[in-house]
């Protein structure tokens, strides 16, 4: 039996309407350095229509992908929701890529028109000759005379273009399993993988977003978007603010934790998303220059584990929850938020923020075993995450259509190379990446619990666990460690300070002590370099007693 009712396509269309209308005086602000650049949601629906009049008029047809090159702002909204409403496909291209991988995505993606930030045409400048689909670049915020552009290709100025179209725009109605969206990941390992977007997809996941066991976003809020555009469509904010009206907050090209406090004391924000090393720095700017942060009813941090011991500063010296998620580009990427249970004491409440949360209606998961069994979900077994829902990535793009890395996806799940525990009611916590966990005498050592543990010592700034060979017991933990300034623990006292969390065993007996942790193009801790650094003998190693036995 059929249902009786309507058949509507779900659509980024049908959310820019409501915005502009319903939600049009919401806004959409800019920080400039010293102010606001502030465009209403009503605005933003009349400029976004002259944008899609303006790509239609450079020839960009339904299918047809638009790369953005731009930084957290009002112009990249306009473009955000443009795009993907007539009908083309939004591709936010990662500023902070090697020029290689930028050349490889925008060629793989096959971008016809890209929209450049002005402050960014050095970085894009000499990509662009390498750009073998690029016709159009329009620049925004900027001087488009200074971009030079190869033989073929045409450069405009944004607001001369948008200012000769008209506001009006037939958004068309497309089927909601066409691409709306596209973003490549990080290349961890080979080259970026591209995961498309459906407006079905867009939707579904906004309103999880917006939902009280999501990121519980509503018309009350000012939401500080740190979390870049170009990375997993800024978390799926965007879209859920305009869903449910949330003025936004965007940095544009001011991320250092001096700036962002100072919007934070204009603006007063309620709620903010970044990965945990912008809180890291911000807590640290704190620290030297107080203030009241405390108008943030929940601060979402995700993109890698966050250290316990940045949530409880947080709480305890700023009044500020910080919400722990997990995800990533292939899950759109909310998968899992660590809202405790209704019911639970101040005590369970906070071995449930620490996990990476509860999955939503949508999402399901499991974890399987290194022969493929399927785990129970009691909170012990470990296995590798694998998640399925309707916003997860069922394959990679592929422009001929041969599948990419089929591995990845298992009997209609995706596998996620986590590798963690699940509670019978659905908390997850993840113990490492499956490439990153330490195998010593066939036993498990996390390299996230080891990291959270020397991070939660007074003296240490940033710190990173690798596993390195060891002739007896195949792998051993390798810790890099940034102290603050000032600071002069060493290495044993370090190790010290572990012995009442860890097994002797599985202390740490490899310490190197560096300026920086090298950090990826969305702010995870990169440790591949870490490795080849170790590998090529670039770091000097304190060497202490390893262990005896197991």
């Amino acid at each position: 039996m059929l249902s009786t009712m309507q058949d509507e396509p779900l659509s980024l269309a049908t959310v820019l309407r409501h915005a502009m209308t319903q939600k049009a005086d919401s806004e959409v602000s800019t920080w400039t350095g010293s102010g606001m650049r502030r465009m209403t949601f009503g605005e933003l629906g009349l400029q976004a229509g002259r944008l899609a009049n303006a790509l239609r008029g450079l020839g960009v047809g339904q299918t047809d992908r638009v790369g953005t090159f731009m930084w957290n702002n009002n112009e990249h909204l306009v473009a955000y929701n443009a795009i993907p409403a007539m009908g083309s496909v939004l591709h936010a291209l990662n500023i902070r890529l090697f020029p290689e991988q930028l050349t490889f995505v925008a060629n793989h993606a096959e971008d016809k028109v890209v929209i450049v930030d002005g402050s960014l045409l050095p970085l894009f400048g000499p990509l662009l000759p390498g750009l073998t689909s690029v016709k159009h670049v329009i620049v925004a915020n900027g001087d488009a005379s200074a971009l030079e552009a190869p033989a073929g290709v045409e450069v405009h100025p944004y607001d001369e273009l948008l200012a000769a179209q008209s506001e009006e725009f037939d958004f068309p109605v497309v089927d909601e399993r066409m691409a709306a969206a596209m973003c490549y990941t990080s290349g961890t390992t080979g080259e970026p993988k591209g995961v498309a977007y459906s407006h079905r997809s867009s939707v579904l996941h906004s309103m999880q977003v917006c939902t009280a066991d999501g990121m519980s976003l509503s018309q009350r809020d000012d939401v500080l978007t740190i979390v870049p555009m170009f990375h997993a469509n800024a978390w799926g904010i965007p879209y859920a603010a305009l869903m449910c009206g949330a003025s936004l907050l965007m940095p544009d090209r001011f991320l250092q934790p001096e700036p962002v406090l100072e919007m934070m004391a204009v603006e007063k924000p309620t709620f903010a998303a970044a990965v945990p090393t912008i809180w890291t720095g911000v807590l640290g700017q704190l620290s030297a220059k107080p203030q009241d942060i405390s108008h943030l009813r929940q601060v979402i941090v995700g993109g890698s584990a966050v250290p316990p011991a940045l949530m409880k500063a947080f709480d305890e010296q700023h009044h500020v929850p910080i919400l722990h998620a997990w995800g990533m580009t292939e899950t759109s990427p909310l998968g899992s938020v660590a809202h405790p249970p209704a019911k639970a004491t101040d005590e369970e409440a906070w071995s449930y923020r620490i996990s990476q949360g509860q999955f939503g209606p949508a999402v399901q998961a499991r974890l399987i075993d290194d022969d493929g069994n399927v785990v129970p979900k009691d909170g012990k077994s470990l296995g590798e995450l694998e998640v399925k829902g309707p916003w997860i990535a069922g394959s990679y793009y592929s422009p001929d259509g041969r599948p990419v890395e089929p591995e990845k996806f298992h009997d209609g799940w995706l596998r996620t190379g986590d590798v963690g525990k699940i509670t019978a009611n659905g908390f997850l916590t993840l113990v490492d990446r499956s490439k990153d966990v330490i195998k010593s005498g066939g036993e498990w050592i996390s390299s996230v619990d080891l990291e959270n543990a020397v991070m939660s010592h007074p003296d240490v700034l940033e710190a990173a666990v690798i596993g390195v060979p060891d002739p007896s017991w195949d792998e051993r933990p390798l810790v890099a460690v940034v102290l603050k300034e000032g600071a002069s623990s060493d290495a044993e006292a370090l190790r010290a300070s572990l012995s009442d969390r860890f097994a002797k065993w599985q202390l740490p007996e490899h310490w190197a002590f560096i300026a920086e942790v090298p950090k990826t193009s969305v702010g995870k801790f990169d440790k591949k370099v870490i490795r080849a650094q170790h590998a090529a003998g670039e770091l000097e190693v304190v060497e202490l007693e390893g262990p005896r036995s197991h």
